[in-house]
């Protein structure tokens, strides 16, 4: 008898300040513990943009304590999903692993009002994501 594992999904960008935070908070939050979420980016900024903070704050899911993280070999080789969003070819590729490019909008240096259309694009996309993973949405 086999334990049943969950899926491991990694959101990648650049600066891992923007999209694929947003990515992985919106899959955390409507995925639960159904599903293991990490996020990297292959050159990471300092900090979260403020404006997407305050983006999915709106949409009651508070990031305001993340940090980005850089991108490693190990994450990749330790999720099933990787879905890069504007990382270009920094991101290794490894047999057996399902890769999904988003083109996405690049939230940097963009106020709330521009970052909102991404966030709720974002949030359609983890949803078909969910329910491509047999995962039934919590909120």
């Amino acid at each position: 008898m086999s334990t049943p594992t969950v899926p491991s999904v990694l959101f990648v960008c650049v600066h891992n300040a923007g999209r694929s935070q947003m990515g992985a908070a919106f899959l955390t939050h409507l995925g639960g513990d159904r599903v293991q979420v990490r996020s990297a980016g292959s050159a990471p900024a300092d900090t979260v943009n403020p404006a997407v903070v305050e983006a999915m704050a709106e949409a009651g899911i508070d990031i305001s304590a993340e940090t980005p993280k850089v991108l490693t070999v190990e994450a990749v080789r330790s999720s099933d999903v990787v879905i890069t969003m504007g990382c270009g070819d920094a991101c290794p590729h490894f047999p057996g692993k399902r890769y999904l490019d988003w083109t996405l909008t690049d939230p940097a240096g963009q106020g709330v009002a521009a970052v909102r259309p991404i966030r709720d694009e974002i949030e359609r996309r983890i949803r078909g994501l969910l329910a491509e993973l047999g995962i039934k949405a919590s909120a």
